[in-house]
């Protein structure tokens, strides 16, 4: 693994519990890989640009000028040089923030990182692992401690159709939830993510 690309997406910068269990992601990836490189895109603070009438323009006319693609192709070329993808998102009303969804709508692009075929859609881009750290106020794998049912969860099943989408199948997420809580509720989150990122990237011999 020479080259991680981490994503960042909440407001709240480096003090969001999603950046912040997101470096012990990253730092367990470099103990095993000591010449890995991070290349760091922080959606917060810059913003991919939305989808606009050009884009939708060059979409249905190929043969269109190929400057409506200019952030896209960057972000693309950002996502084909990963040997490794980290993104670190909350969950913003049950589902994706807005920046990660302008970013995807930048990155998932027919005839370039995808192919539509009589059977579907078919991812172009290159398999690679994606770690997605989830940060959530609510609980939505389960049911809260306090028995209150499960929230709704639009965020991860939308992220590993769109990511499979363009070939990336190698998904594992770790989820912290209930992190508005308290600092009870926050340290057991801690926890159980800490115990999944073992499972899924133990460290180092």
């Amino acid at each position: 693994m020479k080259d991680i690309l981490y994503i960042s997406c909440s407001p709240k910068g480096a003090e969001a519990i999603s950046s912040r269990f997101a470096q012990q992601v990253l730092h367990r990836l470099c103990d095993r890989h000591p010449a890995a490189r991070i290349a760091r895109r922080d959606l917060a603070l810059t913003p991919p640009p939305f989808v606009d009438a050009a884009f939708c323009a060059a979409i249905m006319n190929p043969a269109a000028s190929a400057a409506a693609f200019g952030a896209s192709d960057v972000l693309i070329e950002e996502l084909e040089r990963a040997d490794a993808v980290v993104i670190a998102t909350p969950t913003h009303n049950y589902t994706v923030p807005a920046v990660l969804k302008a970013w995807i709508d930048q990155v998932v692009r027919i005839r370039r990182t995808f192919a539509s075929t009589p059977a579907g859609k078919v991812g172009t881009l290159k398999d690679r692992p994606v770690f997605i750290v989830v940060a959530s106020g609510g609980w939505f794998t389960g049911p809260s401690p306090a028995g209150t049912p499960a929230q709704p969860d639009f965020l991860t099943p939308y992220l590993r159709a769109v990511l499979t989408t363009i070939g990336l199948t190698t998904i594992h997420v770790l989820a912290l939830e209930g992190v508005t809580r308290g600092p009870d509720a926050l340290a057991a989150a801690w926890t159980s993510a800490t115990q999944s990122l073992e499972q899924i990237v133990p460290p180092a011999a």
